[in-house]
């Protein structure tokens, strides 16, 4: 596949001096066009300074980041990113179709054409109906869902998202997770997603990049072997969803894999001997139960 997003020997810095602080460094990896790829690592890792110099929201100390060929020094028109903090990210005083349409103004789409994307951007997500509601009228997860449909609406070639259902309960977050597989295999979105969560970044993901203790650095580029169809039950009873969870946890917590002794099946001679215990045990069991009652 054609990479759409390329970050060679990323460095980020904060400060100078006694007090500076190394966020990333020698960072390099691609995403490839309509890849779902998942970075995780370790609380405090540089995870959201690695997405902020993706965004061209900050402009790193060393490397590149390149969109489509072309080096990133300010946000792309054609990237959107949907962050944590859903509360924060939307304008109480705008209504869902005002928060969805709101960048396509300052891009200077036209009314109809702004309408027209809200309207599909809110339908993709489950809200047509609450379109004229307010964020505060909204669930946590409804309110993630309005972030997720501006993003959409801006129609970006890459989709970036920190940690996004990191503040909703268990059962909002899988909906929400079912809710970008969904929208994702419909529109071939290419997705860059930061999170915490292992479970998350192995069922979401079509490779995990894992990332080791700040200052962050690529520890291990893991492709996902699961199928392009999942749900919440099956997906993650499957052994290769646990065998890779088991490896990323591992590799976040700097531990050599372990090796498991076979599980061997006992033969037929074995059985029958382990068999004739039990009822060698069960009668003699029930002879003191005899002798106690009769004693």
């Amino acid at each position: 596949m054609t990479p759409m997003l390329e970050v060679a020997d990323l460095r980020h810095t904060y400060g100078s001096g006694p007090t500076a602080h190394t966020a990333v460094q020698n960072l390099t990896f691609e995403v490839a066009t309509g890849e779902l790829a998942c970075i995780v690592g370790p609380s405090g890792c540089g995870k959201s300074t690695l997405l902020r110099c993706i965004a061209g929201l900050i402009k790193p100390s060393e490397g590149t980041v390149s969109l489509h060929g072309d080096k990133i020094d300010r946000t792309p028109e054609d990237l959107a990113v949907v962050f944590q903090d859903y509360s924060r990210s939307l304008f109480p005083w705008l209504s869902v179709r005002g928060n969805v349409e709101f960048p396509l103004r300052s891009r200077g789409v036209s009314r109809a054409e702004r309408r027209k994307r809200s309207a599909e951007a809110l339908e993709w997500v489950g809200l047509s109906g609450a379109d004229g509601k307010y964020p505060w009228q909204l669930s946590g997860g409804m309110q993630q869902r309005v972030s997720i449909a501006r993003a959409l609406a801006c129609q970006p070639s890459l989709l970036l998202m920190d940690e996004p259902f990191a503040s909703v309960d268990a059962q909002t977050r899988f909906e929400l997770e079912d809710l970008l597989l969904r929208v994702r295999h419909e529109h071939s979105s290419t997705v860059l997603l930061v999170t915490h969560d292992i479970d998350e970044s192995v069922y979401l993901g079509d490779r995990v990049l894992v990332l080791s203790k700040s200052p962050a650095s690529i520890v291990a580029d893991l492709p996902v072997d699961l199928p392009a169809q999942r749900d919440q039950i099956t997906t993650r009873e499957s052994k290769n969803f646990v065998a890779l969870r088991g490896e990323v946890a591992r590799l976040l917590h700097n531990q050599p894999a372990v090796a498991h002794e076979p599980i061997t099946r006992p033969t037929p001679a074995q059985e029958s001997a382990a068999a004739q215990r039990f009822l060698e045990a069960e009668r003699e069991q029930a002879r003191r139960r005899s002798d106690a009652s009769t004693g």
